[in-house]
Formats: C-alpha cells, sequence, structure tokens
C-alpha cells in the first residue's frame, strides 16, 4: 500500500497533503542531509530523493520508518509538525548537517544505481535524444523490462540526474557560504564550491548545461527555480559586498550570473588528465570572480583582494 502523492512538483508547504513534499520539508526542518536520513531509513540517497520529488511511492511501512526516524509520528510528519531539536539544543549549522561528514571540499564515488550511471554515461557521449531505452539498458547490463521498473521513461532518468544534481548543489553551496567571515570571504567560497562541482562531478555539470531543454515544461520549470535559488546565494553576497564597499560593480546580478556561467561552464572542458587538479581550478576561479568584483582595487591594508593569481588555464 501506498500513500497517494499529488501529480504537482511545485513547491508546497508540509501541510499541504502531499506527502513527498512533507518528507522533504521535515527533513529539512529537522536539520538532516538527505543522504543522512537516508542511512537512518535503510534506503539510498537516490531512493531518497526519488521518493522526496513524487518519482517513487511511499509505503505505510515507509512513512512510518521515516517519521520515526525524525522523532514523529506519521501523522504529525504530514500535518506539518516540526522535528523536535535534538536534545532541546538549536538546530545544528548548515556545515554540520549538510552532509554526514559535513565536509563541502570532498567528493566521493556518485551514489546512483547502475541504470542512472548508464543513462549520465550515455548522455554526455551521444546526447539525450541520441540513447535509445535498450542500448541503456545494455550499458546497465539489465533488460529492457528491469529498466522499467526502476525507471517510468527516458524522461524519468532525465529528471532523477537533474535532480540528483540540484540536491548536492543545494548543500554544498549554502555550506560552504556558511564557513565565510564576510562578503568577500564568501563569494570565494561560493564559487570554490561550485567550480568544485563542475569538476568533481563533470558530467552532471556537462548534463545540467546542455540536456535543460530536453525537460518537459513543468520539470523544467523547476528545475530553473531551483537554480535560481543557488545564483540567489551569490547574488546576495555581491551585493552585500557592494553595499559595505568591499565590491565596485555597477550590476550586482549580471556580475552573479557571469560569475556562475564561468564555474557551470568547467564541465564543458574539464579533464581528470589536464594540467591542473580541480582544487587548484576552483582556487583560481575564485581569484576571478574577486578580480571582477573589485576591477583590480585594493581591500584593506596594501592587500589585494584575492592575492597573486596562478598562471592562466591552457
Amino acid at each position: 500500500m501506498s500513500v497517494p502523492s499529488c501529480p504537482s512538483r511545485s513547491a508546497a508547504s508540509p501541510n499541504t497533503g502531499q506527502p513527498h513534499e512533507a518528507v522533504r520539508a521535515a527533513r529539512i526542518a529537522a536539520g538532516l542531509s538527505l543522504r543522512e536520513l537516508a542511512r537512518r531509513i535503510g534506503v539510498s540517497p537516490a531512493t531518497l530523493s526519488a521518493v522526496e520529488n513524487g518519482r517513487t511511492g511511499l509505503s505505510v511501512e515507509r512513512l512510518n520508518a521515516v517519521a520515526a526516524a525524525l522523532g514523529l509520528t506519521a501523522a504529525q510528519l504530514l500535518g506539518g509538525t516540526p522535528a523536535p531539536a535534538r536534545d532541546g539544543a538549536a538546530p545544528p549549522a548548515a556545515a554540520d548537517v549538510v552532509d554526514g561528514s559535513g565536509d563541502w571540499r570532498a567528493f566521493g564515488p556518485l551514489d546512483a544505481d547502475p541504470v542512472l550511471i548508464a543513462a549520465i554515461a550515455s548522455f554526455v557521449d551521444i546526447g539525450y535524444h541520441g540513447t535509445t531505452v535498450r542500448a541503456l539498458a545494455d550499458r546497465a547490463g539489465t533488460s529492457v523490462p528491469g529498466l522499467y521498473h526502476r525507471y517510468r521513461d527516458k524522461q524519468d532518468l532525465l529528471v532523477r540526474i537533474l535532480d540528483l544534481t540540484m540536491d548536492e548543489l543545494h548543500w554544498r553551496v549554502p555550506a560552504a557560504r556558511a564557513e565565510g567571515a564576510d562578503p568577500v570571504h564568501r563569494v570565494r567560497l561560493i564559487v570554490e564550491a561550485l567550480a568544485l562541482f563542475h569538476t568533481h562531478r563533470r558530467e552532471l555539470g556537462f548534463i545540467g548545461a546542455s540536456e535543460m531543454r530536453s525537460l518537459l515544461p513543468a520539470d523544467r520549470a523547476r528545475i530553473a527555480r531551483s537554480r535560481r535559488e543557488i545564483q540567489r546565494y551569490l547574488d546576495e553576497e555581491i551585493e552585500s559586498g557592494r553595499a559595505d564597499g568591499y565590491f565596485d560593480v555597477d550590476d550586482p546580478q549580471a556580475a552573479g550570473r557571469a560569475i556562475a556561467t564561468m564555474c557551470t561552464g568547467i564541465a564543458q572542458w574539464f579533464a581528470e588528465r589536464g594540467p591542473y587538479t580541480p582544487e587548484q581550478i576552483a582556487r583560481q576561479y575564485a581569484d576571478f570572480a574577486i578580480a571582477l568584483l573589485t576591477q583590480g582595487h585594493r581591500i584593506g591594508a596594501g592587500r589585494r583582494v584575492g592575492g597573486p593569481f596562478p598562471p592562466a588555464l591552457s
């Protein structure tokens, strides 16, 4: 038996009657990452992500497991009751809860099933429209019926990939931002987080840049909204730095778009066998961003923002 889920995928409050959105809202309110809640209920992060996005049915048994992991009853979870803070303490800082390790700079193997891994590789190699379901099944080492048992269709796979991308960005970027001491530092860290993602997760970044047009309108609009939320983190810090006199830029939003586009473009050319590591590129791009925002001005006692620039990428 599954709890019915509304077909709409638009944002909703916890008590809208949409179980998958209630689960996501309750998890976030409890200060838990998707990975940590998945660990607690004994499923993969990809499975929990599918539940939260309404792509996998939510059984009564799983609903009860989620509620128990959050310290709630199923009725409280569906009713929008916030999870209690652990030990009566205030919710932990973002950097402590966004992932099991809390380290936004650390990237392990992508946690996805063989079909999703095959789809990522194929969409990068020959594109979404050039990929057939039969070829995907062969690449994943399964049958076509086996693939359809896990995913509704090829579009479902593309949506899962982009949801996986945004879920990861939505914990890494805020965690990086939370470590900053001032707007300059926070912009640097946000840019580093974006650059690291688009090197370590180059395939996800590549698909995000090339296949948004292949999404059906409802999901395209939803993912676009999610992207604008990430962009807003950067824009807010640029505006703050401008107001405090750190940044010399007439149009903070235009500057933010330029910086974000610079970072997402890394996925188009980065190669693991190249001369620079992801960490070197991340620092370099942070320098580029600060140089753009300060236009060469100095901040503080003779200290140029960002320090000396490393050699340009070849």
